[in-house]
């Protein structure tokens, strides 16, 4: 039996650091000033609070200036959406993003509308969605920007490739298809409503899972030889009582003996999302400054 490779998007996103703290230090050295990021953080979820943390840490390890703005969940959305204003017209901030999910009583689209297309580094604005859609140069939402990536990366050329895409969110799986067109590859959108979902995700060369469900797509529904990039994160019962374990939403245990490469879960595509958050604040940083993006980013 051959067993497939894991891909470590750890290391890659690593790579992709030290490749952005470069750029950053070029940036300083023309402008005379870092690039600057602003997160904001609604309420008190621990996860994110865990999340924003991180990204303020490796924000300023890559030699960005970092700006974190917590508000209660009691905020109203008049306050937020003053905040977001006032984070576009200053020049420190290159790029701004909103911790999702927001409390219930925010209109998340609205906030995402509020935000100046040019710093909107989540590239969640139906501007920057539009410019992706059309081949224009565009802030490419994150997770689905490192897909691509960790793909080009392992499998080089990816023209004429088969894609099968399992997801349909804003977020993840209508940017990667996005993303595949504009690598020419052939694509197929699928999702958790599609009819024999077994057989249209067995005719992809490259799988994208991003469908939010444990280990939903099974190994034997995989074509032999296939890359697999598995988006998911399900926090599901572990093998103690009372404790739990993360998996994706492809069963890799069983996968692994059909692939040619699948990226694990956790560190496949997590550790690459804050890593292309860096790389896309450097990109808006330099748009704004007139100048060309570093060469490789």
């Amino acid at each position: 039996m051959t067993i497939g490779k894991l891909i470590d998007g750890k290391a890659f996103a690593a790579g992709l650091r030290e490749q952005v703290a470069e750029g950053v230090a070029d940036f300083v050295a023309a402008q005379g000033r870092k690039p600057g990021l602003a997160v904001v953080l609604v309420g008190e979820d621990p996860a994110s609070a865990v999340y924003v943390r991180n990204k303020g840490k490796m924000t300023v390890e890559a030699g960005m200036e970092s700006f974190e703005y917590k508000r209660p969940a009691s905020i109203k959305a008049e306050d937020l959406l003053d905040l977001i204003e006032e984070l576009n017209g200053d020049p420190r901030v290159d790029g701004i993003l909103v911790q999702l999910p927001l409390p219930k009583h925010i209109d998340e689209q609205a906030v995402i509308a509020a935000i100046d297309p040019a710093k909107d580094v989540d590239g969640f604005h139906v501007v920057n969605s539009g410019r992706l859609a059309v081949g224009l140069p565009a802030l490419v939402p994150c997770t689905p920007l490192g897909c691509l990536m960790l793909l080009k990366d392992e499998l080089g050329d990816l023209s004429g490739l088969e894609a099968v895409v399992v997801g349909r969110s804003n977020i993840v799986g209508k940017p990667m298809a996005q993303l595949l067109l504009a690598e020419s590859c052939t694509v197929t959108v699928a999702h958790s409503r599609t009819r024999d979902l077994a057989s249209v995700v067995h005719r992809g060369d490259i799988v994208v899972a991003a469908v939010g469900r444990p280990e939903m797509i099974k190994g034997e529904w995989i074509k032999p030889g296939a890359t697999v990039i598995d988006v998911g994160i399900n926090r599901v019962p572990g093998e103690e009582p009372g404790k739990t374990k993360i998996v994706g939403d492809v069963a890799t245990s069983e996968a692994i003996s059909h692939v040619r490469a699948i990226t694990p879960v956790p560190g496949g595509v997590g550790p690459m999302t804050i890593a292309v958050l860096l790389r896309n604040t450097l990109v808006a940083a330099c748009m704004r400054a007139g100048l060309a993006a570093p060469e490789g980013l």
